[in-house]
Protein backbone atom coordinates (compact mmCIF):
# COMPACT_ATOMS: atom_id res chain seq x y z
CA UNK A 1 0.00 0.00 0.00
CA UNK A 2 1.56 3.30 -0.79
CA UNK A 3 2.01 5.92 2.24
CA UNK A 4 -0.49 8.60 2.09
CA UNK A 5 0.61 12.20 2.19
CA UNK A 6 -1.47 15.49 2.03
CA UNK A 7 -0.96 16.68 -1.68
CA UNK A 8 -0.31 14.91 -5.30
CA UNK A 9 2.64 17.08 -5.70
CA UNK A 10 4.83 14.29 -3.55
CA UNK A 11 4.10 10.86 -4.51
CA UNK A 12 5.00 8.22 -2.25
CA UNK A 13 5.05 4.34 -2.83
CA UNK A 14 6.70 1.19 -2.13
CA UNK A 15 8.80 -1.29 -4.58
CA UNK A 16 11.06 -4.26 -3.56
CA UNK A 17 12.26 -2.83 -0.41
CA UNK A 18 11.96 0.46 -1.53
CA UNK A 19 10.71 3.34 -0.61
CA UNK A 20 10.12 5.78 -3.38
CA UNK A 21 9.41 9.59 -2.48
CA UNK A 22 8.67 11.68 -5.94
CA UNK A 23 9.06 15.12 -6.18
CA UNK A 24 6.20 15.48 -8.96
CA UNK A 25 5.31 19.70 -9.26
CA UNK A 26 6.91 19.61 -12.83
CA UNK A 27 5.62 22.18 -14.18
CA UNK A 28 7.48 24.82 -11.86
CA UNK A 29 10.90 22.52 -12.13
CA UNK A 30 9.65 20.55 -8.63
CA UNK A 31 9.69 23.99 -6.57
CA UNK A 32 8.78 22.83 -3.20
CA UNK A 33 5.52 24.75 -1.33
CA UNK A 34 5.29 24.55 2.54
CA UNK A 35 2.60 21.72 1.47
CA UNK A 36 5.44 19.53 -0.05
CA UNK A 37 7.49 19.90 2.91
CA UNK A 38 5.00 18.41 4.85
CA UNK A 39 3.87 15.98 3.15
CA UNK A 40 7.87 14.45 2.16
CA UNK A 41 8.37 14.90 6.12
CA UNK A 42 5.20 12.77 6.47
CA UNK A 43 5.89 10.34 4.33
CA UNK A 44 9.99 9.84 5.43
CA UNK A 45 8.66 9.53 9.09
CA UNK A 46 6.07 6.45 7.45
CA UNK A 47 9.00 4.89 5.88
CA UNK A 48 11.51 5.12 8.99
CA UNK A 49 9.23 2.85 10.67
CA UNK A 50 8.33 0.64 7.66
CA UNK A 51 9.77 -2.79 7.92
CA UNK A 52 9.33 -3.44 4.53
CA UNK A 53 11.36 -0.50 3.48
CA UNK A 54 14.99 -0.60 3.57
CA UNK A 55 16.25 2.04 1.34
CA UNK A 56 14.56 5.58 0.60
CA UNK A 57 15.18 7.12 -3.08
CA UNK A 58 14.16 10.59 -3.34
CA UNK A 59 13.75 12.13 -7.40
CA UNK A 60 12.24 14.65 -8.89
CA UNK A 61 9.79 13.97 -11.92
CA UNK A 62 9.35 15.34 -15.61
CA UNK A 63 13.50 14.30 -15.70
CA UNK A 64 14.51 17.86 -15.79
CA UNK A 65 14.46 19.23 -12.12
CA UNK A 66 15.28 17.19 -8.95
CA UNK A 67 14.10 20.29 -7.13
CA UNK A 68 14.28 23.65 -8.35
CA UNK A 69 14.58 25.53 -4.87
CA UNK A 70 11.19 26.69 -3.08
CA UNK A 71 8.33 27.72 -4.93
CA UNK A 72 8.73 31.49 -5.15
CA UNK A 73 5.33 32.34 -5.58
CA UNK A 74 4.24 31.56 -2.20
CA UNK A 75 6.62 34.09 -1.26
CA UNK A 76 3.99 37.02 -1.37
CA UNK A 77 1.64 35.41 0.31
CA UNK A 78 3.37 32.83 3.00
CA UNK A 79 6.81 34.41 3.65
CA UNK A 80 6.28 38.29 2.90
CA UNK A 81 6.86 38.99 7.31
CA UNK A 82 9.96 37.99 9.30
CA UNK A 83 7.19 35.51 11.55
CA UNK A 84 6.12 33.99 8.03
CA UNK A 85 9.89 33.48 7.29
CA UNK A 86 10.52 31.76 10.53
CA UNK A 87 7.04 29.71 10.13
CA UNK A 88 8.19 28.60 6.67
CA UNK A 89 11.95 27.88 8.14
CA UNK A 90 10.63 25.39 10.75
CA UNK A 91 8.26 23.49 8.19
CA UNK A 92 11.30 23.25 5.66
CA UNK A 93 13.62 22.49 8.48
CA UNK A 94 11.43 19.73 10.08
CA UNK A 95 11.39 17.77 6.55
CA UNK A 96 15.04 18.04 7.00
CA UNK A 97 15.14 16.59 10.34
CA UNK A 98 12.81 13.95 9.32
CA UNK A 99 15.60 12.94 5.95
CA UNK A 100 18.65 13.69 8.39
CA UNK A 101 17.07 11.46 11.02
CA UNK A 102 15.64 8.45 8.49
CA UNK A 103 17.42 5.16 9.98
CA UNK A 104 17.48 3.68 6.36
CA UNK A 105 19.99 4.92 3.76
CA UNK A 106 18.82 7.23 2.00
CA UNK A 107 19.55 8.40 -2.02
CA UNK A 108 19.32 11.86 -3.71
CA UNK A 109 18.78 10.42 -7.53
CA UNK A 110 18.93 14.14 -9.47
CA UNK A 111 19.07 14.96 -12.72
CA UNK A 112 18.71 18.33 -13.98
CA UNK A 113 18.37 21.56 -11.76
CA UNK A 114 19.36 21.08 -8.11
CA UNK A 115 19.12 24.44 -6.37
CA UNK A 116 18.75 26.49 -3.36
CA UNK A 117 16.40 23.89 -1.27
CA UNK A 118 16.66 21.29 -3.54
CA UNK A 119 20.42 21.03 -2.87
CA UNK A 120 20.18 22.00 0.92
CA UNK A 121 17.49 18.58 0.83
CA UNK A 122 20.27 16.83 -1.48
CA UNK A 123 22.61 17.11 1.01
CA UNK A 124 20.77 15.67 3.70
CA UNK A 125 20.67 12.57 1.56
CA UNK A 126 23.33 10.14 2.61
CA UNK A 127 24.36 9.39 -1.49
CA UNK A 128 23.76 11.55 -4.33
CA UNK A 129 24.04 9.96 -7.60
CA UNK A 130 23.48 12.31 -10.40
CA UNK A 131 22.87 13.12 -14.23
CA UNK A 132 25.78 14.35 -16.15
CA UNK A 133 23.87 16.97 -17.47
CA UNK A 134 22.34 18.28 -14.22
CA UNK A 135 23.45 21.54 -12.49
CA UNK A 136 23.60 22.56 -9.28
CA UNK A 137 23.84 26.06 -7.08
CA UNK A 138 22.55 28.01 -4.09
CA UNK A 139 21.06 31.21 -6.19
CA UNK A 140 20.37 32.47 -1.94
CA UNK A 141 23.27 36.12 -3.26
CA UNK A 142 21.13 36.85 -6.39
CA UNK A 143 17.72 37.12 -4.27
CA UNK A 144 18.69 38.65 -1.46
CA UNK A 145 17.73 35.65 1.06
CA UNK A 146 19.26 35.01 3.91
CA UNK A 147 20.41 31.27 4.52
CA UNK A 148 20.61 29.25 7.93
CA UNK A 149 23.33 28.60 9.77
CA UNK A 150 22.41 24.63 9.62
CA UNK A 151 22.22 24.94 5.61
CA UNK A 152 25.76 26.18 5.59
CA UNK A 153 26.84 23.93 8.13
CA UNK A 154 25.67 21.13 6.15
CA UNK A 155 26.96 22.39 2.61
CA UNK A 156 30.51 22.74 4.69
CA UNK A 157 30.44 19.02 5.79
CA UNK A 158 30.23 18.06 2.53
CA UNK A 159 32.75 20.26 0.63
CA UNK A 160 34.59 22.47 2.88
CA UNK A 161 34.61 25.60 3.45
CA UNK A 162 36.24 27.13 0.40
CA UNK A 163 33.64 25.38 -2.18
CA UNK A 164 30.98 26.23 0.18
CA UNK A 165 31.97 30.24 0.04
CA UNK A 166 31.99 30.10 -3.85
CA UNK A 167 28.66 28.70 -3.98
CA UNK A 168 27.20 30.88 -1.78
CA UNK A 169 29.15 34.11 -2.88
CA UNK A 170 29.03 33.51 -6.76
CA UNK A 171 25.29 32.11 -6.70
CA UNK A 172 25.85 30.72 -10.14
CA UNK A 173 25.13 27.40 -11.86
CA UNK A 174 27.36 24.67 -11.25
CA UNK A 175 27.84 21.72 -13.93
CA UNK A 176 27.49 17.70 -12.63
CA UNK A 177 31.23 17.61 -13.47
CA UNK A 178 32.10 20.08 -11.14
CA UNK A 179 29.98 18.93 -8.40
CA UNK A 180 31.86 15.55 -8.78
CA UNK A 181 34.90 17.23 -8.49
CA UNK A 182 34.30 19.28 -5.61
CA UNK A 183 32.45 15.76 -3.83
CA UNK A 184 29.32 17.63 -3.97
CA UNK A 185 27.99 14.45 -5.08
CA UNK A 186 29.32 10.62 -5.32
CA UNK A 187 28.66 9.25 -8.87
CA UNK A 188 27.97 11.33 -12.08
CA UNK A 189 26.35 9.08 -14.76
CA UNK A 190 25.14 9.50 -18.22
CA UNK A 191 21.41 10.81 -17.98
CA UNK A 192 19.90 7.83 -19.83
CA UNK A 193 21.59 5.71 -17.39
CA UNK A 194 20.71 7.27 -14.35
CA UNK A 195 17.65 5.41 -12.66
CA UNK A 196 18.85 1.96 -13.76
CA UNK A 197 22.08 2.52 -11.97
CA UNK A 198 20.15 4.31 -9.07
CA UNK A 199 17.52 1.15 -8.39
CA UNK A 200 20.89 -1.07 -8.85
CA UNK A 201 22.15 0.53 -6.50
CA UNK A 202 19.59 0.88 -4.00
CA UNK A 203 19.04 -2.99 -4.42
CA UNK A 204 22.48 -3.45 -3.48
CA UNK A 205 21.60 -1.70 -0.38
CA UNK A 206 18.24 -3.24 0.33
CA UNK A 207 19.67 -6.47 0.20
CA UNK A 208 22.41 -6.07 2.41
CA UNK A 209 22.14 -6.71 6.46
CA UNK A 210 19.79 -3.68 7.99
CA UNK A 211 20.56 -4.10 10.95
CA UNK A 212 24.33 -3.58 10.05
CA UNK A 213 23.15 -0.49 8.19
CA UNK A 214 20.81 0.92 10.94
CA UNK A 215 23.84 0.78 13.09
CA UNK A 216 26.37 2.87 10.72
CA UNK A 217 23.27 5.45 9.83
CA UNK A 218 22.88 6.00 13.80
CA UNK A 219 26.70 6.61 13.60
CA UNK A 220 26.76 8.85 11.08
CA UNK A 221 23.44 10.72 12.34
CA UNK A 222 25.85 11.33 15.59
CA UNK A 223 28.93 12.34 13.65
CA UNK A 224 27.20 15.44 12.64
CA UNK A 225 26.13 16.41 16.02
CA UNK A 226 27.92 18.49 18.26
CA UNK A 227 30.25 16.34 20.43
CA UNK A 228 28.29 17.13 23.69
CA UNK A 229 25.12 16.03 22.04
CA UNK A 230 26.18 12.60 20.88
CA UNK A 231 24.50 9.36 21.78
CA UNK A 232 27.96 7.04 21.70
CA UNK A 233 26.27 4.38 24.15
CA UNK A 234 22.86 4.01 21.74
CA UNK A 235 25.81 3.60 18.51
CA UNK A 236 27.54 0.58 21.23
CA UNK A 237 23.88 -0.72 21.56
CA UNK A 238 22.93 -0.91 17.83
CA UNK A 239 26.42 -2.44 16.59
CA UNK A 240 25.95 -5.37 19.79
CA UNK A 241 22.67 -5.89 18.30
CA UNK A 242 24.40 -7.03 15.58
CA UNK A 243 26.01 -9.29 16.84
CA UNK A 244 23.09 -10.86 18.68
CA UNK A 245 21.12 -10.95 15.74
CA UNK A 246 19.94 -13.98 13.88
CA UNK A 247 21.04 -12.37 10.72
CA UNK A 248 24.92 -12.04 11.80
CA UNK A 249 24.24 -16.46 12.08
CA UNK A 250 22.46 -15.98 8.79
CA UNK A 251 25.75 -14.39 7.67
CA UNK A 252 28.45 -16.58 8.87
CA UNK A 253 26.53 -19.10 7.45
CA UNK A 254 26.45 -18.27 3.78
CA UNK A 255 29.53 -17.55 3.91
CA UNK A 256 30.67 -20.60 4.66
CA UNK A 257 28.19 -22.33 2.07
CA UNK A 258 29.23 -19.67 -0.31
CA UNK A 259 25.64 -18.74 -1.07
CA UNK A 260 23.87 -15.21 -0.86
CA UNK A 261 22.90 -13.95 2.55
CA UNK A 262 18.90 -13.68 3.29
CA UNK A 263 18.40 -11.42 5.81
CA UNK A 264 15.54 -10.51 8.21
CA UNK A 265 16.59 -7.40 9.81
CA UNK A 266 16.00 -9.73 12.95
Amino acid sequence: MDTPVKTDKIIAKKENGIGWVIINNPEKRNAMSLEMYEAMAAALKSYATDPEVRVVILKGEGGKSFISGADISQFKERRATLEQVRAGEAISEANNKALRECPKPTIAMIRGFCMGGGLGTAIVCDIRIASDDSQFGVPAAKLGVGYRFNGIRRLTEVVGPQFTAEIFYTGRRFSAQEAYDMGLINRMVPAADLEKYVLDFATTLANNAPLTLKAVKQCLIELKKDPAERNLDLCQKMVEDCFASQDYIEGRNAFMEKRKPAFKGK
